[in-house]
C-alpha cells in the first residue's frame, strides 16, 4: 500500500470545485463533497485526486502549522489569478519532511515539503516552485498524459495514481517503476512527453510570477541551485528533480524567457518569508535549535527574522516570558504581520496562559477578522472555557475550512463537551474521512444516524444518511488504488 513520504510525482490538472457548506433552511450545515468538473477529466479525475489526498494523509507525516499553512495559501492566492486555472480553489498540504520537494496532483492539490523552505532562501525562489506546480495543473498535464496512456496502452488512471502514491510515500524510483508497470518500451516515450510538460509549466509559471509581482529570474536561479546541489551530493539529485528533470537546455530556455519578462519594482525586504522559513527550519531541527539558527543566518536574513527564531527557540526551551517579550517588541515594529502576534498567542497558550492567549487572539481578529490561525486558536481556547461557544465557532469554521482535519477534530471534541452527540459522531466521521480512514468514518456516520433517530431529529438523520452515501462513493474510489 502506501509508505512514508520520500518523493512526490508531479502531474495533474483539474477544474476544482471547493468543498463548501450550503446555507440550508434547517441550518444543519453538513459538509458537501462538491462535484468535479470536466473529463478524465471531470468527476473521475476529481474523485481520484481527492481520494489520493486522503490516502496521502493517512500514510504521511503532515505538518500541522496553521501559521505556515496560511502563508502558503496566501502565495497560492496571489499566483492563481495569473496561472490560467480559471475559477478554482487549490488545496495545499504541508509535509513534515526535510527532502527538497513540492508536488501537484489531480484534484487541485499542491503539496509542499518543509525541506523546500530550508532550500529556498527567498520568497521569490519559493514562489517559483509553487508557480511551476500550478502550471502543471493549469495545462491539464494529468488528463493529457492519460490520453497518451490510452494511446500506448499503459495502465489505467487509477493505476497511474497508485504509482504516484507509492512514489510520494517513499518508494522513490520503485514508485516510478510501479507507475510504469512492466511497459518498459514506453518509458522513453513518457519521458519525452514529460519534458514538454515541464517546459509548459515553466512558461505558465514565469508569466504568473511576473504578473503576481514576483521576480521571474528566481526560477532559473532555483534550477541552477538544484543542479549545484546535485553535484555536491555526488550526482544524487534532490527529490524534486527526480520528477522534474532539469537539463542545461531547459535552464537556458527558462533564463531566456525570464530575461524577456519585466521585473516588478523593488518591494523592499519583507521579513514574512524569512520568519516562515525560520519556523520550518526549527521544525526540521527540533533536537538542535542552534542548527536551525545557523542555517537561517547563512542567507543573511532580516534581523527581525533572527529575533523571531530566537523567540521560538526560547519558547521551546521553556522560557515563554522571554519569547513573548521579544515577539511583542517585533509586533510593535512590524504591526502589519499578523503572524507575529499569532505566534505570541500560540506560545501563551502552550505555556498555560489561556486568558492572555485569548486576549491576544481576539486582538488580532479585531484587525484581521479572517486570519485563520487566530480564529483556530480562539476556538481551541474556548473549548476549554466555554464548550458551547466553541461548538458554534467551530461549526462556522468547518463551513469555510472543510478540507482541514484539525478543525473537525476540535469540533468533535466541542460537540462532545457541549452535549451535541450527533454532531460529535459526525465531526469524528469527517476527521476520519479527511485522513483516509473511510471504513471507520462510515461506522461513525451509522452511529450518528442512530443517535439522531433516537433523539427524534429525523431531518438530521436524513442528512447524515445522505452523507453516508457520499462516503460510500469515496470508498469505492479508494478501492481503485
Amino acid at each position: 500500500m502506501l509508505r512514508t513520504l520520500k518523493s512526490c510525482l508531479t502531474i495533474g490538472a483539474l477544474a476544482l470545485v471547493p468543498w463548501t457548506v450550503p446555507a440550508v433552511a434547517d441550518d444543519y450545515g453538513l459538509p458537501s463533497l462538491g462535484s468535479g468538473a470536466s473529463s478524465v477529466s471531470g468527476g473521475e479525475e476529481y474523485r481520484l485526486g481527492r481520494a489520493w489526498l486522503r490516502q496521502f494523509r493517512a500514510q504521511t507525516d503532515t505538518w500541522q502549522d496553521p501559521i505556515t499553512q496560511t502563508y502558503v495559501d496566501s502565495l497560492i492566492e496571489r499566483l492563481v489569478p495569473y496561472s490560467e486555472l480559471g475559477d478554482i480553489r487549490i488545496v495545499t498540504t504541508l509535509v513534515d519532511s526535510r527532502l527538497l520537494n513540492a508536488f501537484a496532483v489531480p484534484g487541485g492539490v499542491v503539496g509542499v515539503n518543509a525541506g523546500l523552505f530550508a532550500f529556498a532562501d527567498s520568497e521569490d525562489a519559493f514562489a517559483s516552485v509553487l508557480a511551476h506546480e500550478l502550471g502543471h495543473l493549469s495545462q491539464r498535464h494529468y488528463a493529457r498524459r492519460m490520453e497518451r496512456v490510452e494511446e500506448t496502452q499503459l495502465p489505467t488512471m487509477a493505476a497511474m495514481l497508485a504509482g504516484m502514491v507509492i512514489a510520494a510515500g517513499g518508494g522513490g524510483n520503485a514508485g516510478l517503476a510501479a507507475m510504469m508497470g512492466s511497459q518498459a518500451a514506453f518509458i522513453q516515450d513518457q519521458l519525452a512527453y514529460s519534458r514538454r510538460f515541464e517546459q509548459e509549466a515553466d512558461r505558465v509559471g514565469l508569466e504568473a510570477m511576473t504578473q503576481a509581482g514576483f521576480d521571474p529570474q528566481a526560477m532559473p536561479a532555483m534550477f541552477r541551485a538544484m543542479q549545484r546541489l546535485t553535484s555536491l551530493q555526488g550526482g544524487n539529485p534532490p527529490e524534486f528533480l527526480l520528477t522534474h528533470p532539469v537539463t542545461e537546455s531547459r535552464i537556458s530556455d527558462t533564463q531566456s524567457r525570464a530575461d524577456q519578462l519585466p521585473v516588478s519594482g523593488q518591494r523592499g525586504s519583507d521579513p514574512a518569508y524569512a520568519m516562515i522559513r525560520a519556523r520550518a527550519l526549527l521544525e526540521l531541527n527540533g533536537d538542535n535549535p542552534a542548527q536551525a539558527l545557523a542555517q537561517l543566518r547563512q542567507d543573511a536574513p532580516p534581523a527581525s527574522a533572527e529575533r523571531y527564531l530566537q523567540a521560538l527557540i526560547a519558547a521551546r526551551q521553556a522560557h515563554p516570558g522571554e519569547a513573548l517579550e521579544t515577539l511583542d517588541a517585533l509586533a510593535r515594529e512590524l504591526p502589519d504581520l499578523s503572524l507575529i502576534p499569532a505566534t505570541a498567542a500560540e506560545i501563551a497558550m502552550d505555556a498555560g496562559r489561556r486568558g492572555d492567549a485569548l486576549a491576544r487572539a481576539e486582538r488580532i481578529l479585531r484587525l484581521s477578522p479572517d486570519y485563520f490561525p487566530a480564529r483556530l486558536l480562539r476556538a481551541e481556547i474556548l473549548l476549554q472555557q466555554s464548550p458551547g461557544e466553541a461548538f458554534d465557532v467551530l461549526r462556522e469554521l468547518s463551513q469555510r475550512y472543510a478540507e482541514t482535519p484539525q478543525v473537525f477534530a476540535l469540533l468533535a471534541e466541542a460537540a462532545g463537551r457541549s452535549g451535541h452527540e450527533t454532531w460529535g459522531h459526525l465531526a469524528r466521521a469527517e476527521t476520519l474521512q479527511l485522513t483516509g480512514h473511510i471504513d471507520r468514518a462510515i461506522k461513525q456516520l451509522d452511529v450518528a444516524e442512530d443517535v439522531a433517530k433516537r433523539s427524534g431529529d429525523f431531518g438530521m438523520a436524513s442528512r447524515v444518511r445522505q452523507r453516508r452515501e457520499d462516503f460510500m462513493d469515496y470508498r469505492e474510489t479508494l478501492q481503485k488504488f
